[in-house]
């Protein structure tokens, strides 16, 4: 069964409301989202703000509804039979990537395959447009079929902006046609009926860069002032051993009025493992603005969003996401990762979860927390060959024991701490349970208290500053303290929700899971079960969010809006 309390470290540990904090990251998300020309508690982008981190303000939020009977729920709205796109709210407007099996257009029935982004009324849920992508003539090397708008769009004011499964980056006009006026210096759409998107601009990476993407592009971009941040998702070729466009960018900065574009990166180069589909991260540090790139190549890059001014990236650092020894075997069965979660930053520290393609199926993780105020190599380890001279990064392996390479600790190291495997009952072997596996989503962090999912459906729940200073791991590298876990049995797409003091997350078999926020696993749970379980009607694949005190949950084929009766 499900509702098992799997591990609690055998330390005291502290309540997470029995000290004050000195840092609250939603009073950082406020300040964030007060800069943008939206209301003051909307969820504006993917992760709500710069730093991705799913921690919204919120009163009074649901912890019991009822699909089938409509109790708590506000609205219920119609998407596509595929929804991995996570919600997004702005200006009294909500927006989900789906594909079309909903059928919104009358041009394009359900049976159409397309990529589309909706948007809906936050108060009643009414339809009033959607933007549609048809597939690519390519097929599913590029553009998978059934699969639609895998990422989330970023709005401010009458602009948003978001990438399509085609490989393009759009800007669209809040709007839509229902003002009557084709804005911006795109008019070649097919029409202006009052239901479809107005573009203002595009651009088109796979005949502009050359890009050529793994199944498809997917990103949810971020911004930097009037910079606009862009995983391109270039990758293999069906083969999943060629890459078809070496030379293309994997990260590039765009004008966001404009779409001209500003500068590229190539880093991961031809080590690109698999497909690129992580989202970018935007902060300050110490007065530096980041660009946080999560590479196809397993790596974490630091970027100046403004670039060199000649054109190119400016780098930072970079930090390997993979052990030194760890290797790529087609079809998951390795231990090398790919990077597709996306980073996320808490009181001046950012926070790096590695994965695979779901099809790769499970497999060992890793969770690092990153001081980002280094430059350069700031990997835990830097690999060397027999002389001791620096190797250069490879794709499938980085060092190569039997070939005398060594692993040697690295003195300009940006770990805090790294999550992997750790022998909470001290009994010489690491289980199932006590490992970190694969992971697409991304942590959620409050109070200290950082949660995360992993693939395998295990639900962890880490200090995430303090050091547990009995243990070290087998590479040397620090060990979190460890508070509790639960098992899901059922894997997890999907990222934390955390608000109005409690943790929220969704899994496959529909169930939306919800905690107390404590370190302390008898406050956080009933009896080692959730303090509800709730059950969708079919798999969640996408992270629940909070915006205006309602709770938004998108299960494949329904958008529900969730809030308390008044």
């Amino acid at each position: 069964m499900k509702r098992i309390l799997l591990t609690v470290l055998s330390l005291a540990v502290a309540s997470s409301t029995a000290s004050a904090q000195t840092y609250d990251p939603t009073a950082e998300v406020l300040k964030d989202i007060a800069k943008m020309k939206v209301g003051p508690k909307d969820w504006p982008q993917w992760g709500g703000w710069g730093g991705k981190n799913n921690t919204p303000d919120g009163k009074n939020i649901p912890t019991s509804w009822d699909i089938d009977a409509g109790t708590n729920i506000k609205w219920s709205a119609r998407l596509g039979s595929q929804t991995y796109g996570n919600p997004v709210v702005a200006n009294g407007k909500v927006y989900v990537g789906t594909n079309n099996g909903g059928g919104h257009l009358k041009r394009y029935p359900s049976s159409v395959d397309l990529g589309c982004l909706l948007c809906f009324d936050e108060k009643t849920g009414e339809f009033l447009w959607q933007h549609s992508s048809p597939k690519l003539p390519t097929g599913r090397v590029h553009d998978w079929p059934l699969q639609g708008i895998c990422c989330s769009p970023y709005v401010d004011g009458e602009r948003l902006w978001f990438v399509t499964s085609r490989g393009e980056v759009r800007c669209c006009d809040t709007e839509g046609f229902r003002d009557g006026e084709n804005d911006g210096s795109f008019t070649a759409e097919p029409n202006e009926n009052k239901d479809e998107a107005d573009v203002i601009w595009v651009f088109d990476m796979m005949s502009r860069l050359g890009v050529s993407q793994h199944n498809m592009c997917s990103c949810s971009v971020a911004v930097a002032g009037e910079v606009l941040l862009v995983n391109t998702s270039n990758g293999l070729d069906e083969s999943h051993i060629n890459l078809p466009a070496p030379d293309a960018p994997s990260f590039i900065a765009l004008d966001r009025n404009t779409g001209e574009l500003l500068w590229t990166d190539g880093s991961p180069g031809r080590n690109i493992l698999h497909g690129q589909w992580s989202s970018p991260t935007y902060a300050e540090f110490n007065g530096q603005g980041q660009a946080l790139f999560a590479g196809g190549d397993g790596w974490l890059y630091s970027f100046d969003p403004k670039g060199d001014g000649k054109g190119n990236a400016k780098l930072l650092w970079k930090f390997d996401g993979n052990p030194k020894d760890s290797k790529w075997i087609l079809g998951g069965r390795g231990t090398r990762n790919n990077l597709i979660a996306t980073p996320v930053v808490y009181d001046g520290l950012v926070y790096l979860a590695v994965g695979q393609d779901p099809e790769h199926g499970e497999g060992v993780g890793h969770l690092w927390c990153l001081d980002p105020n280094k430059k350069g190599d700031a990997s835990a380890h830097l690999a060397v060959d027999k002389d001791g001279k620096p190797l250069s990064p490879r794709r499938l392996q980085a060092v190569l024991t039997d070939d005398g390479e060594k692993i040697e600790p690295n003195p300009n190291s940006a770990v805090v701490w790294h999550y992997t495997a750790v022998d909470s009952n001290d009994n010489g072997k690491i289980q199932f349970e006590e490992t970190m596996h694969r992971t697409i989503g991304t942590a959620a962090i409050k109070n200290d208290i950082l949660c995360i999912a992993d693939f395998s459906g295990l639900f962890h729940c880490l200090d995430a500053k303090k050091i547990d200073t009995s243990r070290k791991n087998d590479d040397g590298t620090p060990v979190p303290l460890v508070y509790w876990k639960y098992d899901m049995f059922a894997a997890s797409w999907g990222s934390p929700l955390i608000v109005d003091g409690r943790i929220y997350i969704g899994d496959e078999d529909g169930d939306i899971a919800i905690f107390n926020l404590s370190s302390d696993p008898e406050k956080a749970m009933d009896d080692g079960k959730p303090i509800a379980e709730i059950n969708m009607g079919n798999a969640v694949y996408s992270s629940p969010i909070v915006a205006n005190d309602v709770l938004y949950v998108a299960n494949k084929s329904t958008l529900y809006a969730i809030s308390a009766k008044k």
